[in-house]
């Protein structure tokens, strides 16, 4: 981990918050040279290289009123390990940076690298260092590295006549963000609103990317065309009509929704068409493959949504309302 280029508030000094942050980390034989120098050496994968960045910004992405600092640590890593299990990778290495604003104390950046760490073991990847700057907001930034086999799933691979799956239930974390955030009440039984709320808050706090399920695609031949749910269905499946030069039908009555979401919304399927941050995915592969095969290969609940068809449009069938695009990164939530 580097020097930081700026004192960090009223924070320890930096050398000694930077030790304390990097303690407990543990590397993988793949991993040569980790924190402590200018940068980190990393064995070269046997496959394709994957790399991704992402981050998240106080009071864009998150409160952290919401969940303790180790939720955002974990979650901060989980959105980008879900572009990494979008390509069917494997992910090997990542770098941080935490962006610190006034007023954060030493201990909750090493709450958030608790956090950080554990995932981190859990998916098999090492933290090879990072930076630490000053900054207005509280941020956490990471750039992965990830290997891929022989091929990599990608989106531009989707041909007519594919049939559209989906991995797990939508639209969980989109209700669960809007009930952190104050903008959705629970309605109906009070007793049942508690359990089902607490899933859907939970959904969103605690995402768990797809990398089983993405490897065992990649696996296919010829390998899906896929993508991850971070912006809504509608708008990633259009990431991928977009890319592929085609077009899509979907079925609304078969968007895999939860008991709980069914409880606060009464099937209403906006929230499950557009809401993000589901962190599931979305693959397009050739006629003759069942649900039932398909989630005892992912290990996921899997279901088959609709198809790929001839021309530019999406076309969503059964839907009763309009439907109006996803999470855009540069517009306002609603």
């Amino acid at each position: 981990m580097r020097k930081p280029s700026e004192a960090a508030g009223k924070l320890s000094s930096e050398f000694d918050l930077i030790a304390r942050l990097s303690a407990g980390i543990h590397l993988s034989r793949r991993t040569i040279l980790g924190v402590g120098d200018d940068c980190a050496i990393v064995a070269r994968p046997h496959g394709q290289l994957l790399f991704t960045i992402d981050s998240m910004v106080e009071n864009v992405h998150f409160d952290r009123r919401w969940g303790t600092p180790e939720m955002l640590g974990a979650r901060a890593l989980a959105v980008n390990l879900s572009d990494i299990a979008a390509m069917g990778g494997r992910p090997t290495a990542c770098v941080v940076n935490l962006g610190v604003r006034e007023g954060i104390a030493s201990r909750t950046l090493e709450r958030i690298y608790s956090g950080l760490r554990a995932a981190a073991r859990e998916a098999s990847t090492d933290i090879v260092g990072g930076n630490i700057t000053r900054a207005r907001e509280l941020s956490i930034t990471i750039a992965l590295i990830g290997e891929a086999g022989r091929r990599a799933m990608r989106r531009d691979t989707a041909r007519p006549g594919d049939e559209i799956f989906v991995t797990g239930m939508l639209g969980d974390a989109a209700l669960g963000w809007r009930l952190l955030a104050g903008k959705l009440k629970a309605r109906g039984d009070a007793k049942n609103n508690r359990a089902a709320t607490k899933y859907l808050v939970e959904r969103f706090l605690r995402p768990h990317a797809r990398l089983y399920a993405g490897q065992r695609l990649a696996a296919l031949r010829p390998a899906p065309a896929a993508i991850d749910i971070s912006d809504g269905l509608i708008q990633d499946l259009g990431h991928i009509l977009e890319r592929s030069g085609v077009g899509a039908e979907i079925d609304a009555s078969q968007i895999p929704i939860s008991p709980a979401y069914r409880a606060l919304t009464g099937g209403d399927l906006v929230h499950a068409l557009t809401g993000g941050e589901d962190y599931e995915l979305i693959f397009c592969v050739r006629p003759g493959r069942s649900e039932s095969e398909l989630s005892r290969r992912l290990r996921v609940g899997v279901r088959r949504i609709g198809k790929i068809v001839r021309g530019r449009r999406l076309n969503v069938i059964g839907a009763s309302a309009p439907i109006d695009g996803g999470w855009d990164q540069l517009r306002s939530r609603g």
